[in-house]
């Protein structure tokens, strides 16, 4: 029985390797010519199966965004487990992930190219990316708040308006360092906006 169940596993763990392949090759793909510049027939013939069996793995190409930004929020998640539970303040925390995605342009490319893509309401990420930003502003305002709490906030310093804007700001200036990463300092530059509303 042990014997059966262990070769049991062995096709299970090949459709996992397979669809972990085509996911790769798909955001690869998404990152450098975006959702609607690629193609199921080409994302195929990247991960060296047939057009028929990527079908079989992801029934169109929508589902198959979904379990890229499912592998972007995984990527994401272990960059913040690093951080999670850290004594360090919320900008330090920002700042050390920060630094981080520096390490992974690809990640900053695919969430650049996808975020953009996405404004549009007929687009398949468009609730994944509405959600993200709401979450971000909540929890970044929550943290201005209790800095403002703290006596930490300029006074006049909305926590909601800076919220935002830690994250305008922070998705801007990783765009321009994907163009120039030799000119731009994402995180000087995320330090520079946190010296302007903290005392």
């Amino acid at each position: 029985m042990a014997e059966q169940s262990a070769g049991a596993r062995g096709p299970y763990a090949k459709t996992a390797a397979r669809r972990a392949q085509i996911v790769d090759e798909a955001y690869r793909a998404f990152a450098t010519r975006g959702y609607h510049g690629s193609s199921l027939r080409e994302i195929a013939a990247a991960a060296g199966v047939g057009l028929s069996t990527l079908q079989h793995h992801f029934a169109d190409k929508e589902e198959l965004l979904l379990a890229v930004l499912a592998r972007r929020d995984q990527e994401g998640d272990a960059l913040d487990a690093t951080l999670a539970g850290s004594p360090e303040p919320f900008v330090d925390r920002i700042l050390d992930r920060a630094r981080t995605n520096e390490s992974l342009p690809g990640l900053i490319a695919l969430y650049s190219v996808l975020a953009a893509e996405a404004v549009t309401d007929e687009h398949p990420g468009r609730p994944f990316f509405a959600a993200r930003y709401d979450d971000l502003r909540s929890a970044y305002t929550r943290e201005f708040e209790a800095m403002r709490a703290a006596g930490r906030l300029r006074a006049g310093v909305d926590p909601a308006l800076a919220a935002a804007t830690v994250v305008a700001l922070w998705e801007g200036i990783q765009l321009q360092w994907l163009y120039a990463p030799d000119a731009i300092d994402a995180v000087a530059a995320l330090r520079g906006y946190f010296d302007l509303v903290l005392t």
